[in-house]
């Protein structure tokens, strides 16, 4: 019994010569089959397109005051200007850099440690298993607002780089937990006995075995974590607990709430950014429609 195990794993491991690039081309394949996925990739596609080359498409500089102030959007400035004189299209434009970044980097800080608590605690037993479960319960129990506020008000400096920090190391307990009930489904199975039957290590069957089968849970969480960081971050910047010298979205709505734009006419000024969050927000729930189909083949059929 135990030679056939064996046998069965280095046959496995003989089928899975497939690279990188072709395991991705698979799933890029699979998303953009997916007609909602595929909406999701090129909105997506499209900010991230501008947050690459956002001042070059940008009519004006950001630092451009020498307009008239608190000016409704005409031909000359699309979205109107603010009340120190900038053009808001090109604010928002520029915006796009920052606030892309800081969703992904929260999406990438917090599901980075998603993986590293919840599969270790997953794949583990014992005192490991019950010391990284309290861990990941302290944290689901801290009220999240009220500590973010409190840590980005007292921390030092300002900026996006410290919001991405706060963010993305309060925000992955809830992927954790669902990573960690999956791993203790799998850590039983038979490939998983297999393995170990070969003289793998566990640091080596939890990235060659394990991880793959929970990639569609791996993406779920960086998008879910993505969303999450970017609309913590403006909700942030928005009580002014963000460097108020940097342009985002976030902080597009701080200056036009502080200079009463709706009450001024200057609707374009906060409709702008709140569109342009909803849009990118969607787009990432549309992609997730495409990876519920890799994970769940019953649902192909649905979607097409």
């Amino acid at each position: 019994m135990t030679q056939s195990a064996v046998e069965i794993h280095a046959y496995s491991r003989a089928e899975k010569r497939h690279t990188w690039s072709e395991m991705w081309g698979m799933i890029f394949k699979t998303l953009w089959r997916n007609k909602k996925s595929r909406v999701g990739l090129i909105i997506l596609g499209i900010f991230i397109l501008v947050a690459i080359t956002g001042p070059l498409l940008a009519p004006y500089s950001i630092a451009d005051t020498n307009f008239a102030t608190s000016a409704a959007p005409s031909a000359r400035h699309w979205l109107g200007t603010t009340q120190a004189g900038q053009d808001v299209l090109s604010q928002l434009i520029v915006g796009t850099g920052d606030s892309v970044i800081t969703a992904f980097g929260v999406g990438f800080i917090a599901t980075l440690l998603a993986i590293i608590l919840g599969i270790s605690s997953g794949y583990a037993a014992g005192w490991l298993d019950d010391i990284l479960s309290f861990i990941t319960n302290v944290f689901l129990v801290l009220p999240g607002l009220p500590l973010l506020i409190v840590l980005a008000s007292y921390a030092p400096g300002k900026g996006i780089g410290l919001i991405i920090l706060i963010v993305g190391f309060t925000s992955w307990p809830w992927g954790a937990r669902v990573l960690r009930s999956q791993v203790a489904t799998l850590r039983s199975r038979d490939f998983i006995l297999a393995a170990k039957l070969a003289g793998d290590s566990a640091p080596r069957i939890l990235v060659r075995e394990v991880l793959p089968n929970m990639l569609s849970l791996v993406i779920a969480s960086f998008l879910s974590s993505s969303l999450y960081g970017l609309l913590t971050a403006v909700g942030l910047e928005f009580l002014g607990l963000g460097d108020p010298n940097a342009v985002s979205w976030g902080s597009m709505l701080y200056w036009a709430q502080n200079a009463g734009a709706l009450m001024n006419g200057q609707w374009a000024w906060i409709l702008a950014p709140g569109l342009c969050i909803a849009c990118f927000g969607m787009s990432l729930v549309f992609i997730n429609f495409g990876f519920d189909e890799l994970s769940n083949p019953r649902l192909r059929g649905d979607y097409e």
